[in-house]
């Protein structure tokens, strides 16, 4: 069995990418201290949303508020010039979610319109489809590398809202998430699901396991939750990331499920893709009328807010999808160094791999 620290965190940092990276990291292995203001001073990425430095910067700084890192002083968490150079790493991550976004309305008639208007009109690459038919094994491993970053601390970032609402939003976000942490049972939880998929993979099931080769588009969906996460200012964004997280993962975790089947996995490997099929189809509902829109009836002006974060979501998941897709399609690897180990396969999956499509 795994020591408790490395299935549950913390995860030992991550290699620098860059002199921000670098900097940030190199002052975490010593005591808490003052760091120099010139530090991200003159921040200026081309493109902020896959810009290697500035996702791992953000990344260093929003996990001191989650697992933290081994071997880290716990006190980083809230050192004044560490969380004055996260802010200005912020600065141009949030101007660019905006500008990738784009300007968001709200219709007249209201927040949960404009979410499953949202919602259908996002045209993203056929991630799911490429995994449901044609994806082979080593690069559905690579998908779930990729995931696992966010999925073995499924619905924390999420949990930030909690505390910051009241009334019919905040019941509204209990109910969703009690469902999302496997109502009070480990073996449940959704992060414990995705960990059985992992093993059954041969992939590591290490709380962070794999930080070092994903690309910063991959950690840029996750700090997106996180930067939502730890602003009150941006709640409202927070609630709209969820609303669309739900709303657009039931087919997409069908297609999943189905891809491993096809290449011979058990149900052991498809049921966390099997559970979200059946729990999101209800959460979409709770999310888009109850959540968000409990949330814009007690607070009207944060509607804008609201489809923002769900715009948002969308649009970098369509960033991270067209990744591996570009990639996979060009015949290399959307990770940043070698594909995780290889897997034997089930018995039956050579044949399985000759078996129709399931639709």
């Amino acid at each position: 069995m795994e020591p408790t620290d490395r299935r549950y965190g913390p995860a030992p940092l991550p290699q620098p990418r860059g002199p921000l990276s670098a900097a940030v990291a190199g002052a975490l292995r010593h005591a808490p201290h003052d760091l120099p203001a010139y530090l991200g001073a003159d921040l200026d990425p081309a493109d902020p949303l896959t810009d290697e430095d500035l996702q791992l910067t953000l990344f260093l700084c929003y996990e001191l508020h989650y697992r933290g890192w081994r071997g880290v002083d716990e006190g980083w968490e809230w050192e004044p010039t560490l969380l004055a150079l996260r802010a200005r790493a912020e600065r141009p991550f949030e101007a660019a979610l905006r500008r990738l976004a784009g300007p968001v309305s709200v219709p007249a008639a209201g927040v949960p319109s404009g979410l499953v208007e949202l919602v259908a009109a996002d045209d993203g690459p056929p991630l799911a489809a490429t995994l449901q038919r044609r994806a082979d094994l080593a690069q559905f491993r690579e998908f779930v590398t990729h995931r696992s970053i966010y999925h073995l601390r499924e619905a924390d970032p999420h949990s930030w809202a909690l505390p910051r609402l009241g009334g019919p939003a905040k019941a509204a976000l209990v109910e969703i998430q009690t469902d999302e942490y496997g109502n009070g049972r480990l073996d449940r939880m959704h992060a414990e699901l995705f960990r059985r998929t992992l093993e059954r993979l041969g992939l590591d099931t290490g709380y962070g396991a794999y930080l070092d080769v994903v690309p910063a588009v991959t950690l840029a969906t996750n700090n997106l939750m996180s930067l939502f996460g730890l602003h009150r200012r941006l709640r409202g964004a927070l609630l709209g990331h969820l609303a669309a997280f739900e709303m657009t993962s039931s087919a997409p975790n069908r297609r999943y499920g189905n891809g491993l089947r096809r290449l011979g996995l058990d149900e052991v490997a498809t049921r966390f893709y099997d559970e979200h099929v059946e729990a999101d189809a209800v959460h979409e509902q709770i999310a888009a009328h109850d959540l968000c829109g409990g949330l814009v009836r007690t607070e009207p002006a944060l509607a804008g807010d609201v489809l923002f974060g769900a715009a948002a979501a969308l649009a970098v998941d369509r960033l991270f999808a067209a990744h591996l897709l570009d990639n996979w399609a060009a015949g290399a690897s959307s990770l940043r160094s070698c594909a995780p180990p290889t897997v034997a396969l089930p018995a039956a999956a050579s044949a399985a791999r000759a078996q129709p499509v399931i639709a």
